[in-house]
């Protein structure tokens, strides 16, 4: 194997468990230390390839690019942090300004915070305060953050939210998860049983349709999957959301930032939402969240909702860098990911027809997984089977990150070169085949 760990790695692997609280730690031994383009360099001198983008963050190269990392240094030597919620600043008005322009006309206010949970946390406070409603909707399977409103809409895995509750109004629906079909129904025949069931019960029994704030979705699943709903779901969901007077909040926190070929995940269905929520790849490596909102909506009142560090500038002038450079290469990118994800579903395709423990892949853009079975046959996730393929990918230099219950996302930055898209995959499916041994 490529990858040599020693007691180096080890070591600082020990001092960490002595000084923090248990988070979400891969299986595998990465001690980052730096990274450029394409790759990651661990303490030990080790290159990896990164099918990971350090969680979707690195959408347009690992740490960015010079570009960016000079608009950083340069605030710094300026000004760091001018509490923007209290006081008035240009850099973020312009930051502002150019990420408003990449949304559909009659987008024109909204909210900087640090992260992708305070991005849905401002969303769930502003739907309210618009509709004068409390309750809303979310999916199972979806992850919408950690903090206690967004942990109300996140429904991913149950140790997410124990011991955490009792959570504000969130009612729960199934999400279009064709292959596993929690109504065991094939799509198109199903008629989209799925929002059916929305309909004939929990806004008939459960709750009073006119008492739903907002219906708030992730265009793909993230956490909970990777999973594509069919490309008329979401007109149907928008469809509810209109009859009842709710508002429609598009999580793109990651799957938005050119991620599935377009700017907003959501544009792929032909659905324009009420409210966005942006975060990972917007700071460019740098945290910032945003949500933003339809002028129809109105403004919030006064003091109703503000942030210590929201629209801190460091975080603004990287997060402009990094816009001005997507607005400059939007067509190449698009095109870009889009080709590019065609090349990975391919490749994916083939090892889920080639090999037993690959029970699905699946993706938009270059937002792609494969999800890891016992068999074909009884579906049954393979947890440790996937294990095995992230370990062994990891120690032949190739950086990947679960979701779901078995399922690995395969999410390159879009602007991974030929050859190392080429040698991250023949990296999996070389793992795959040693996990495969047994069938």
């Amino acid at each position: 194997m490529a990858v040599k760990i020693t007691g180096k790695t080890k070591r600082i692997i020990e001092r960490d468990r002595k000084v923090f609280l248990t988070t979400t730690r891969e299986v595998y031994p990465f001690v980052a230390e730096r990274g450029e383009g394409d790759f990651a360099y661990d303490i030990e001198g080790n290159r990896f390839i990164d099918f990971a983008s350090f969680i979707s963050v690195y959408n347009i190269g690992i740490n960015a690019n010079k570009g960016i990392r000079t608009a950083i240094k340069q605030q710094v030597d300026t000004l760091m942090h001018s509490a923007f919620t209290d006081y008035y600043s240009e850099l973020p008005v312009k930051f502002g300004e150019e990420l408003i322009s990449m949304f559909p006309k009659g987008f024109g206010k909204l909210f900087l915070s640090n992260s992708g949970t305070e991005a849905n946390e401002a969303a769930i406070k502003f739907a309210q305060i618009f509709t004068k409603r409390s309750y809303n909707i979310a999916f199972y399977g979806a992850f919408h953050g950690r903090s206690k409103g967004s942990l109300s809409l996140t429904a991913s895995r149950f140790v997410q939210r124990s011991h955490f509750g009792p959570f504000s109004n969130t009612i729960h629906v199934p999400f279009a998860y064709c292959y596993r079909c929690p109504f065991n129904q094939t799509y198109p025949g199903c008629g989209l049983a799925c929002v059916d069931y929305i309909k004939k019960y929990p806004l008939s029994k459960e709750v009073d349709p006119k008492e739903v704030s907002a219906f708030f979705v992730e265009p793909v699943q993230g956490e909970g999957g990777y999973i594509v709903p069919p490309k008329d779901y979401f007109k149907e969901i928008k469809r509810i959301t209109e009859d009842n007077g709710m508002l429609l909040v598009s999580d793109e926190v990651q799957s938005g930032y050119m991620r599935t070929g377009k700017f907003l995940a959501m544009d792929n269905f032909g659905v324009r939402a009420d409210i966005y929520t942006m975060a990972k790849s917007l700071g460019a490596g740098m945290p910032l969240g945003a949500t933003v909102v339809s002028n129809d909506l109105g403004d919030v009142p006064a003091g109703s909702h503000a942030s210590t560090f929201g629209g801190n500038l460091v975080s603004v002038a990287a997060a402009l860098a990094s816009i001005r450079f997507v607005k400059r290469n939007r067509k190449r990118l698009a095109v870009e990911a889009r080709e590019k994800g065609r090349r990975i579903m391919k490749r994916l395709k083939e090892m889920e027809e080639r090999y037993e423990v690959v029970g699905d892949a699946r993706g938009l853009g270059m937002m792609t997984a494969i999800e890891i079975v016992k068999d074909k046959k009884s579906k049954t996730p393979g947890v440790k089977e996937r294990e095995k393929i992230i370990e062994n990918a990891f120690y032949n230099g190739l950086l990947l990150l679960p979701a779901g219950d078995s399922t690995i996302r395969i999410i390159p930055p879009l602007t991974v070169s030929s050859s190392s898209l080429e040698n991250g995959l023949n990296i999996l499916e070389n793992a795959i085949k040693a996990a495969s041994k047994n069938y």
